[in-house]
């Protein structure tokens, strides 16, 4: 198929638009329209038959219905389920509000299981409390909720586009609220835009994440459609998400992509047994705690675990059948009868599925607030998408309804569409086309998703989520590689995007909680307690203005319903910036740092080693072969030429020849060999143009300045390769041929180590203004060197440090905090500086020590002191070091005396010199 045209875009317009047409996304639509909104229901399948209610559903495992159960009681379990980490005041509203949409989803047809008195019929598969609810037609819920969608009322409101895939969510340039979508349509390929009042997300979880045991791609333990969708939407929107390290795993039938349906079977009498026939489930409530307990029986010599129901009576087996064969999984049957099972003389072995992220299931998802607001103005989330705890198919409905009747008090955007937002949405789309012979998408995939499983997957590790994190990053550009010829194609290669997305936020996130907590879901290996006192946080987050993914640890509110054991205080959240990964590269701490590479006698330096590389280039006379011309120059340099007489070399239509003359020019510098050096820097060929550069790095003491020198070099600044770049750079500066406007300039170039070299340039020549505008670089190694720089100019002073000693990054903190130590440390700074001594990264703790150097003795003496103990041997160096500047003080004398027996001997020699 062709790429349609960005101009060509089919564009709609709606009050509230709603995006998958599962669960949440129909209820939100319908309680939208009937508060008076023009809603839009995008679902990129059909639906009538989408989102995994479609699937069929045996019960409602949360419905608290007056007189069986108490919200108070649901808020509780919901919150000791998850070992503490909640917001309640959403749960609540599951609780208070999940009976009226029972009666609601009743009044549209949906059957509840009811006793002969007409009351719910209410089960206890909890030890403490009644909240399931059997639904014996569930298969039909979809078909229900469709027809309510259709009917004339409704149609007049809700506008249905079937086989519409957004990939976007579009914000407003001005104030980041929503303000529509970009997608396509997965059976034509057209591109469509639509503006909106508001934008609800209901897609679902992340379920195809990790990779099922069978090795199926689609034999998923959620829905197979559910790639994570909203979840990716979300984050590039600018929402936060939150729990993506509280993965949802689950029990299910081995070598089938169903549940066991535990819940089902406990009220007819079924359970859980080992092989023995030993009930073994000590937790309370279906979550990573019990999983955890599965797992371990699991993985024991008392393994296979199976869902025991051989022993019950045939009408309890007859009844379980008719539900179980019909409603969760309707091919259950046929799997069992292909296997020769039958419920009465076999029990059900169990396995666990793959991981995924589901709020519904277990916490991970878009963080809401209790009207499904996100942290995006005019953003909603609803569903297992949504970040509500344990909230099943009752909490989706009502979170649909909730983010249905806010949004509704919104009128479609009216504005022009942000063209650079469209212009990504399309490239996203429709970059497979171009490359149509590319990898496909099923390879891909299964590559990314068993990576998931090697590295992700718990019990985790710093070092395996590290590895993890490595391999997303490479799997981006192979995921912008992969062929399409047609709109379905299109449709799974944005998947795949969605689910790198999905799998870089559980791997970093899971990175950043440092701690183990809800058993199977989040068990880090390297930090295995559970840490109330500093993690009863929620795990926020988001992408930062520079595109990289930042986290807060945010505290979890006093709760509504206090629960034993768990005592949130609240506060104020925790910024933890990006996430540092565990090196892997080595086994084991390097000591030292790598060997430079040695030459050999007669080896050459570097202008002749790119010469050399270019004349190994295959040229006019053949690959390896020594061009004439270049024995000529050889001979020719022997006799140190005049410029004149090296010109023709220079401009030789042979690019190896002219590296030769640029080798030669740098061994004999005649006259003018720095104009000449700087006019091939913008030599057609890469290796000229190294040598040039390489050339004039050596000749920086000799070359003479000048008019004619500098004109080149600025020229240089303007040629794409950023070698060049770097080395016109040093030689301005170097020479003193630039001013501050020319290397500020610099500062907006694309590659960091030019910035870094006009950073230094700016250092030069004291443009304190200009440098301290660069400590907001997105690189890291540019601020580390922006905090040097304001150190080493003629007047320092700490003031424009301010931000970099906030700075997320702890070698950036670390370097600031080493400047004070020549910019000055007065009293504020010494505060911050004695702070960070506490720091959780050395660098930064060394850094403070150093900056402290120059803080008044009665600052930084108290705080030097304690940092002799530091584990770290360069900790406590710098604070040796900073203590003899204020050796004058008894107080530092006595404190370097303990010194000098430090096992470290740097630490001990400069103590010893007090």
């Amino acid at each position: 198929m062709d790429i349609p045209a960005i101009g060509d875009a089919e564009e709609l317009s709606c009050d509230v638009l709603v995006i998958g047409g599962g669960t949440a996304g129909t209820m939100a639509a319908l309680t939208a329209a009937e508060h008076g909104a023009r809603v839009l229901l995008l679902e990129k399948a059909h639906v009538r038959h989408s989102g995994a209610l479609a699937m069929g559903m045996d019960g409602v495992n949360n419905a608290v219905v007056p007189g069986r159960a108490e919200p108070d009681d649901y808020v509780a379990e919901i919150t000791r389920a998850n070992d503490g980490v909640v917001d309640q005041s959403t749960v609540r509203q599951t609780a208070t509000r999940g009976f009226a949409m029972v009666q609601r989803l009743e009044s549209y047809g949906v059957k509840f299981e009811k006793d002969e008195h007409g009351e719910y019929a209410v089960r206890q598969v909890h030890r403490s409390g009644s909240y399931v609810l059997p639904m014996p037609e569930g298969k039909d819920v979809k078909k229900v909720l469709y027809r309510q969608l259709r009917r004339r009322e409704m149609r007049e409101r809700i506008r249905i586009e079937n086989r519409v895939m957004p990939v976007r969510v579009l914000t407003s340039p001005e104030d980041g609220r929503a303000i529509g979508a970009a997608g396509f349509n997965t059976r034509t390929g057209a591109f469509v835009t639509v503006r909106a009042g508001a934008v609800i997300l209901a897609t679902g979880p992340c379920g195809r994440l990790g990779l099922p045991a069978s090795g199926y791609l689609y034999g998923t333990y959620e829905n197979p459609t559910n790639a994570g969708d909203g979840y990716a939407m979300a984050y590039h929107a600018g929402a936060a998400l939150t729990g993506i390290e509280c993965f949802q795993i689950n029990p299910l039938i081995k070598d089938y992509n169903g549940p066991a349906c535990a819940y089902v079977a406990n009220p007819f009498g079924g359970y859980q047994v080992n092989r023995h026939g030993e009930r073994f489930v000590d937790s309370d409530y279906w979550s990573g705690q019990m999983m955890a307990e599965f797992a371990a029986e699991l993985g024991s010599d008392r393994g296979p675990v199976y869902l025991k129901l051989s022993h019950l009576p045939e009408e309890s087996v007859a009844s379980l059948e008719s539900i179980l064969h019909t409603t969760e999984r309707p091919t259950r049957g046929t799997f069992h009868a292909g296997r020769g099972h039958d419920y009465r003389t076999h029990d059900i072995e169990m396995h666990i599925s793959e991981i995924g992220l589901c709020g519904g299931h277990s916490a991970s998802g878009v963080r809401v607030d209790d009207h499904a607001r996100t942290t995006v103005p005019r953003l909603y989330a609803a569903g297992d998408l949504a970040s509500v705890p344990h909230n099943y198919m009752i909490g989706a409905f009502v979170f649909g309804d909730l983010a249905g009747a806010d949004a509704a008090g919104h009128t479609a955007y009216e504005g022009e569409l942000p063209a650079g937002q469209v212009a990504a949405a399309h490239e996203l789309i429709y970059r497979p086309l171009r490359n149509p012979q590319g990898p496909p998408q099923p390879q891909v995939e299964y590559k990314l998703r068993r990576f998931v499983n090697d590295y992700v997957a718990p019990p985790k590790t710093g070092a395996k989520l590290s590895l993890a994190v490595a391999a997303f990053d490479r799997m981006t550009g192979e995921i912008a590689e992969m062929g399409a010829t047609t709109a379905h194609e299109l449709m799974r290669c944005a998947e795949v995007s969605f689910i790198r997305d999905c799998a870089e936020m559980a791997a970093r996130s899971s990175l950043a909680r440092t701690e183990s907590r809800w058993g199977l879901y989040h068990e880090r290996l390297d930090h295995p307690e559970r840490d109330d006192t500093g993690w009863l946080h929620h795990l926020d987050l988001r992408k930062s203005a520079s595109g990289a993914m930042e986290f807060t640890a945010r505290p979890v509110e006093p709760y509504l319903v206090p629960v034993d054991g768990f005592a949130p205080a609240g506060g104020p959240s925790r910024h933890l910036g990006e996430v540092d990964l565990v090196p892997v590269a080595t086994a084991g701490a390097r000591q030292s740092p790598p060997a430079a590479r040695t030459q050999g006698p007669g080896a050459p330096g570097p202008a002749g080693a790119a010469a050399a590389a270019a004349a190994a280039d295959t040229g006019p006379a053949g690959a390896g072969d020594a061009s004439p011309r270049i024995l000529e120059l050889l001979a020719l340099a022997e006799e140190s030429p005049g410029l004149d007489l090296l010109h023709p070399y220079l401009d030789d239509s042979d690019p190896a020849v002219r590296a030769a003359a640029v080798a030669a020019l740098g061994e004999t510098v005649p006259a003018g060999a720095g104009p000449a050096l700087a006019g091939r820097l913008a030599d057609a060929a890469p290796a000229v143009r190294a040598a040039a550069a390489a050339a004039l790095r050596e000749l920086l003491e000799v070359l003479p300045g000048g008019p004619e020198l500098a004109a080149g070099l600025r020229a240089a600044l303007a040629v794409p390769d950023a070698v060049v770049r770097s080395a016109a750079l040093e030689a301005l500066r170097a020479l003193r041929l630039g001013d501050a406007e020319l290397y500020a300039a610099s500062l907006a170039d694309a590659d960091p180590e030019v910035r870094i070299h006009a950073v230094r340039a700016l250092v030069s020549v004291d443009a304190v203004p200009a440098l301290a505008a660069a400590a907001a670089d997105p690189a890291r190694e540019v601020r580390v060197a922006v905090a040097k720089g304001l150190a080493a100019v003629r007047d320092p002073a700490p003031a424009p440090l301010d931000p970099l000693l906030g700075d997320a990054d702890p070698l950036v903190r670390g370097a600031a905090l080493g400047a004070l130590a020549s910019v000055g440390c007065p009293e504020g700074y010494a505060r911050t500086a004695v702070a960070a001594l506490a720091d959780a990264a050395w660098q930064v703790r060394a850094g403070a020590a150093a900056g402290l150097s120059a803080a008044s003795p009665e600052s930084a003496v108290p705080a030097l002191a304690k940092a002799l103990a530091d584990a770290n041997a360069d900790v406590r160096k710098a604070a040796v070091l900073s203590l003899l500047a204020h050796r004058r003080s008894a107080e530092a004398r006595s404190a370097l005396a303990t010194a000098v027996t430090d096992p470290d001997a740097d630490v001990r020699a400069y103590a010893a010199r007090a």
